[in-house]
């Protein structure tokens, strides 16, 4: 094996994505979102199966959200009910919110956007339509991806074809880059500005868009709106489980299988949705900020964000990454981490100087490499929670999560070998 590179030779050489982004990813017809794969996806025919959404009003919106357990789908999680209230709060003191549909996804394995833009465009844009309404709202923005042209010009048009009274619809192309999804990232290209996170001392529902209070959800958050307002709670109630209804998007990544967006009801076995041989090698649940994990601890587990957290596993980005038995994934985490130090807004210490720093030894536990293990260790733990953004932390979790889960791969690269058949050439 070749030496380790250096700092800069990682971020002059990190720029493409260890796993490509896929612009046609196989979308199965799934229960809720996911029904009309097979259908025409313009306006008139969305509505001819939907027909127009109903006018909530903002406690009605409210307690459907709620009772519904809508979070946040792009990571974080964080409850829907929860942001329409503090917008709602702020608006009331007089300055009049704003409404984002994020679809800029920047996470390279997730397809879930382009899938919900292929196929439920005018799902996603309802959702936004109905929260604006609800809120008095008069601008909606959507923010569209600058690396997946497809899906781009997708919703583009799907916009263009919007009638909704009292409404003026915004588009913007984010940057093609890893953190230009993130809230703050896009607030700044909404303001003119480069596509980049900054430091922020409030909530986007609080003080967003020109210091408004601003309702910011991805795509698939804003389209489980859309179909409740659509179709009532009821449905949604009958999906899922008592805790978790509803159902989720994932992107499922395994080898000598096709990237696949399926929509699954919460409390889904995990088990048949990838095949048998993909479970008998570590797999990567989040993304490219996730979790690793194994078989072991897997087994018998459900898609339950409450139920993984348990086992100690974050859904994430709802990305599901199976490289298989023959795949070295010491060394896709290394070219991941590469590839993150690479995509930093570049703004604050630990991106600057500390994800180049744990790229390096990250690279240098592939390599087994004498005390790079407990250099990457140290890394991790210095650069958490000190970033702008969350950026560093999701850097820093995937690596912790290698070095626990991944530690008879760690010992083997130590002593010169690797447990994977395709070791040599995923490492170097």
């Amino acid at each position: 094996m070749t030496a380790p590179a250096s700092e800069r030779d990682i971020l002059a050489h990190a720029g493409a994505s260890p796993i490509s982004i896929e612009h046609h990813p196989r979308i199965e017809p799934g229960p809720a979102l996911l029904r009309h794969t097979t259908h025409a996806h313009d306006l008139r025919a969305h509505r001819l199966r939907h027909g127009e959404p109903p006018e909530l009003d903002l406690a009605s919106l409210h307690a459907m959200a709620g009772a519904a357990a809508v979070q946040g789908r792009g990571g974080a999680g964080f409850p829907f009910a929860r942001k329409l209230r503090t917008a709602a709060e702020h608006a009331r003191r007089g300055r009049r919110p704003i409404v984002v549909v994020n679809a800029s996804e920047g996470e390279p394995a997730s397809a879930k956007d382009a899938a919900l833009a292929e196929v439920a465009p005018h799902l996603v844009l309802d959702g936004a339509a109905v929260a604006a309404r609800a809120l008095g709202a008069r601008e909606v923005h959507v923010v569209l991806p600058g690396d997946r042209p497809r899906a781009s010009g997708l919703l583009a048009t799907a916009v263009g074809e919007r009638t909704d009274a009292r409404l003026t619809w915004r588009v913007h192309d984010a940057p093609a880059r890893f953190v230009a999804g993130q809230a703050r990232a896009v607030l700044e290209l909404m303001a003119g500005r480069p596509g980049l996170p900054v430091t922020a001392w409030a909530p986007e529902a609080v003080s967003g868009h020109r210091g408004r209070p601003t309702l910011l959800s991805n795509a698939e958050t804003w389209a489980h709106i859309g179909l409740l307002a659509l179709e009532g709670i009821r449905p949604t109630l009958e999906r899922g489980t008592r805790d978790e209804p509803g159902t989720t998007l994932l992107t499922l990544h395994a080898a000598g299988t096709p990237v696949t967006v399926v929509e699954v009801e919460h409390g889904t076995p995990l088990a048949p949705l990838l095949p048998a041989l993909a479970w008998d090698a570590p797999v990567l649940i989040g993304g490219f900020h996730g979790t690793w994990t194994t078989s072991a601890a897997l087994a018998g587990a459900h898609l339950s964000r409450a139920e993984l957290r348990e086992r100690g596993v974050g859904l994430g980005a709802g990305v599901i990454i199976a490289p298989g038995p023959d795949a070295c994934p010491l060394g896709l985490t290394a070219a991941i981490v590469e590839h993150l130090a690479a995509e930093s807004a570049g703004r604050c210490g630990p991106c600057v100087n500390g994800l180049p720093a744990l790229a390096r030894a990250v690279r240098g536990v592939v390599h087994g490499v004498v005390g790079a293990r407990e250099e990457a260790a140290r890394l991790s733990g210095l650069v958490t929670g000190r970033g702008a953004c969350a950026h560093p932390d999701g850097t820093a979790r995937l690596v912790a999560s290698a070095l626990t889960a991944l530690a008879g791969e760690v010992a083997a690269h130590a002593d010169g070998g690797c447990g994977a058949g395709a070791a040599q050439e995923v490492a170097s």
